[in-house]
């Protein structure tokens, strides 16, 4: 009798709804409208767009607005319709969009930056715009009057920027690396903490207010996840990108973190496991397994009449370690090291299979991204790329 062929069960993957090109340049954001089958976007041509889904299936623009300046960032609030534009110029302009979504009427305008503006955020119950630039200043305005409230000048041009209703706390990343959490009052901000992880640039913020943690994205390729809420200073390293991290999104009903890199990369993390923070790296003169010194340490090896060994470190412990001593590689999801890395001889032995269970899916969107948005209603996610073209996904299958 002929065997039975079972066919192999599909694995689940991000759905593509469609893609929308039109733009002339690299759309810089995109957002898209709760409830409607429509996407808002904003491109270095200058143009601010609404697409709407018509009876064909397609996607085409209801609105066509010309800006005087490259478009750099914007925020969408769908219960008032307000939609605020960040420029290259520094000047934000805000515009409320019809019930329709066919027209977007100018409603002021406010210098708030000598230089490109980098976030923009309209938080409804302060009514303010919080924004950022290159001309490294965090600036609020009052949404009414359009005054300016207050700023703060930071270290380097800010890249990041979030705000917690509740505390009125702005997290603001920068080129640094360096993430500086502020104090906002009515027309005065003071200084809270700062915290330093990542060895590149801060490219992205992600803020849970139900968790009360912070996720921050950088060019190092790493994502940290800040416990802010536990007040222990908790920093959990997530390792899973091979690129610059470009966009992070939670989704708190799943307890799942969202992220994507410049190299077309999206990897959907399980934040609902207990991880473990990654030790801090050792330093010794010699190796912390077999006493054999280090190339820099001249007073052993003369004494000991060996050649000095090149220093690494075990992920698992961070000891400092020769390279005979740590020759193993190995994946420690709970750690957030979702690749192989170097671990000594002792900690690979008491690394199970079990402790390798992966605690990120990964999958590839095909294209080089610069922003992403999550919409959760729906589960869909919206990413655009640097070839102009944005892309509809249904997260159901993965986001779950």
């Amino acid at each position: 009798m002929a065997a039975e062929i079972h066919p192999k069960p599909q694995a689940r993957k991000p759905v593509l709804l469609s893609k929308i090109e039109a733009s002339q340049d690299v759309v810089n954001t995109a957002v898209i409208i709760p409830k409607e089958d429509g996407v808002i976007s904003v491109s270095e041509d200058r143009t601010v767009r609404i697409w709407l889904k018509r009876d064909s299936g397609q996607y085409w623009p209801s609105v066509y607005q010309s800006m005087p300046a490259p478009c750099s960032c914007m925020s969408f609030n769908p219960e008032t319709r307000r939609l605020s534009v960040g420029m290259e110029s520094g000047t934000v302009s805000e515009f409320i969009v019809s019930e329709d979504y066919n027209k977007m009427t100018p409603t002021k305008s406010y210098q708030a930056h000598q230089g490109r503006v980098t976030v923009v955020l309209f938080v409804l119950e302060m009514e303010w715009v919080l924004s950022t630039g290159q001309d490294k200043n965090f600036t609020w305005h009052c949404s009414e009057s359009g005054q300016r409230l207050g700023g703060y000048r930071t270290t380097a041009w800010v890249s990041g920027l979030q705000f917690d209703v509740e505390t009125r706390h702005a997290f603001v990343g920068d080129h640094s690396g360096q993430v500086t959490i502020l104090k906002v009052e009515q027309d005065n901000c003071s200084l809270v903490t700062t915290f330093k992880g990542h060895t590149g640039s801060v490219t992205a913020l992600c803020w849970d207010p139900v968790q009360r943690v912070l996720f921050s994205g950088s060019s190092d390729h790493s994502i940290i996840m800040w416990d802010i809420g536990g007040r222990k200073g908790m920093a959990i390293e997530l390792q899973g990108h091979n690129e610059k991290v470009q966009g992070l999104c939670y989704a708190p009903h799943t307890r799942q973190l969202i992220s994507c890199s410049s190299d077309g990369g999206i990897v959907i993390w399980n934040m609902d496991v207990a991880r473990q923070e990654t030790p801090e790296w050792l330093d010794s003169d010699s190796c912390q397994r077999c006493e054999q010194p280090f190339f820099w340490n001249f007073k052993q090896m003369w004494d000991s009449k060996k050649i000095g060994l090149r220093q690494h470190h075990c992920r698992k412990c961070g000891q400092a370690v020769c390279g005979k001593c740590s020759s193993k590689r190995s994946t420690i999801p709970l750690m957030g090291f979702e690749f192989e890395v170097r671990v000594c001889d002792s900690c690979h032995e008491s690394i199970t299979d079990e402790d390798r269970a992966p605690t990120a899916t990964f999958h590839d969107s095909k294209h080089s991204i610069v922003h992403m948005h999550y919409e959760p209603t729906r589960g869909w996610l919206l990413t655009s790329g640097t070839d102009r073209v944005l892309k509809l996904w249904d997260m159901t299958p993965v986001v779950s």
